[in-house]
């Protein structure tokens, strides 16, 4: 007998061996049975739940691949400045930003809206009144901060780091208020106010809720989140959304740290573990900081995050003889290169095991050595809406014409026969995954000149690929009989409705590990 049947479906089940079905049954979290109406009244027991679905579409549940819902809580704090277009916009929204604990804080700035000035706190110091102010732009790689600000962080000058950050100076050496990747930011992030447990918790309980309203079953977590705080959640109620957490492996790690990396791995509860390790080989293009083979119009890009990539070289090794998987940031075509080359030396062992993150450009030889060297692509189609197809964005006017060409090559990694899978990074993007599912098929800005991805593949995307990536083929991705029961039941075909109706699809039901989490 089962715990749940979903009845009345048009069930997609990217599952070859039955590719459709218009009923599933669910028993201990898994998938029990996959058939027609014809099969449900032999599936049922006093205890068992029936969801009839009146004709709506099942297809396995959808996955982030790329995400931060625990870390993006302090991410995502204070004033959105995602609608800020000019720095008159910004002045106008931190003059009447409500303070926390008495600072300024906003998130969400887009770099296009400085308008190729440099990020500067002289042009928002005057609106503060003084007070201490964090503005995270959007790419969470760098941030703007008031002189109040790093007087409270003890910061005077530049300073020397293990990894590849900066503390942007003028040429008399005082600190612009310009903060250039984590090991800079976190200095003044330190002495920020930070919200109770309490607030943390209600905040990630509503924010699983609200990602799991959108269709979304699972998500990659790209950094370690706060294990006690998921594994409290865990212990009080069902987490609508499965978290797979990837602790970062960051510059200057020694060989106690690498061991503690390893020791982590399996740690978890209910619809959460820690599987994997992430890495950055280098920042982001519109900050100067992404790896490129030839620098950018600015000069900048052409050292990696790693100051001796040959240490990341040896820390992905490490990992790879312990049985950890590996996720490795990588946007510029240098550092694109230097991970595929990192993999090609581990052996055949390797495949399947190891992923890049991001890949925003790649030359064509690049393409095809993915699916050789059996390395998943990790991409975000949601990020190409920062960049513009006339080429005026900063991202665009930092590459240059030849590699913004390169843009998001979604299609390209496909046809190549690589791994796919698609994600948002939120909250640098938003985490509806039906905006992934979208834009995966209609790539905007930079993007918008090359085919996307076609309805399929971009359900694969959120589905097969992201299980791929994760080393999750056999328990997840497709719905079929002893695979885990997350499902997602939207009111169209993601498959054969146009990308934009996708985009604003209902969800009928979203269902993770057999629990019911989202009824539309």
């Amino acid at each position: 007998m089962t715990d749940l049947i979903l009845a009345g479906a048009k069930v997609r089940t990217l599952d070859p061996a039955r590719p459709h079905a218009t009923a599933v049954a669910v028993r201990d979290g898994l998938i029990a049975a996959v058939g027609d109406e014809s099969d449900v009244r032999d599936w049922r027991g006093p205890g068992t739940e029936v969801v009839p679905l009146e004709g709506a579409h099942l297809v396995p549940g959808l996955v982030d691949a790329h995400s931060h819902p625990v870390w993006g809580l302090d991410m995502a704090t204070g004033v959105d400045l995602s609608g800020v277009t000019d720095p008159a916009g910004l002045r106008a929204a931190l003059a009447g930003a409500e303070r926390i604990g008495g600072w300024v804080v906003g998130f969400g700035l887009d770099h296009n809206a400085f308008g190729g000035r440099p990020v500067d706190r002289a042009l928002v110091e005057d609106v503060l009144d003084g007070a201490p102010a964090f503005v995270r732009l959007y790419d969470g790689h760098s941030a703007l901060v008031s002189g109040a600000a790093l007087a409270a962080a003890g910061v005077t000058g530049a300073r020397e780091f293990a990894q590849r950050s900066e503390i942007v100076c003028d040429a008399g050496g005082r600190p612009t208020g310009h903060l250039v990747e984590h090991a800079a930011m976190e200095l003044v992030a330190e002495v920020m106010p930070r919200p109770s447990r309490a607030v943390r918790r209600e905040r990630l309980v509503g924010l699983l809720a609200a990602m799991a309203a959108t269709g979304l079953t699972g998500a990659h977590v790209m950094d370690a989140g706060d294990p006690e705080l998921v594994a409290s959640v865990a212990e009080e109620t069902v987490l609508p959304v499965r978290l797979r957490f990837a602790p970062w492996c960051m510059p200057g790690i020694d060989r106690a740290g690498l061991g503690e990396l390893v020791a982590g791995q399996g740690r978890g509860g209910r619809h959460w573990v820690v599987d994997g390790v992430k890495f950055f080989m280098d920042g982001t293009v519109e900050g100067g900081t992404a790896w490129l083979e030839h620098a950018d119009c600015h000069g900048q890009g052409t050292e990696a995050f790693w100051p001796d990539p040959d240490a990341y070289a040896a820390a992905v090794r490490h990992l790879h003889a312990a049985g950890v998987r590996t996720a490795t940031h990588a946007i510029g075509d240098a550092a694109v290169r230097h991970v595929l080359d990192v993999v090609a030396g581990l052996g055949e062992g390797a495949r399947g095991r190891h992923r890049i993150e991001h890949v925003e450009t790649a030359p064509d030889a690049l393409l095809p050595r993915f699916a050789e060297l059996g390395v998943a692509a990790s991409m975000q189609p949601p990020h190409t809406a920062y960049t513009r197809a006339d080429g005026t964005d900063e991202w665009s006017r930092r590459l240059g014409a030849g590699r913004a060409g390169h843009a998001w090559r979604l299609r390209d990694l496909r046809d190549a026969g690589a791994t796919v899978a698609l994600g948002s990074d939120w909250p640098i993007a938003p985490y509806d995954v039906r905006a992934v599912l979208t834009t995966a098929r209609a790539p905007r800005g930079a993007a918008a000149r090359r085919a996307g991805l076609t309805g399929l593949e971009a359900l694969e995307g959120c589905t097969t690929h992201a299980a791929r990536a994760a080393g999750e083929a056999d328990r997840a991705g497709r719905i079929a009989v002893g695979l885990r029961a997350d499902l997602t039941a939207l009111g169209l075909d993601p498959v054969e409705a146009p990308a934009d109706e996708v985009a604003e699809a209902p969800v009928r039901l979203t269902v993770t590990g057999g629990h019911v989490v989202h009824r539309g």
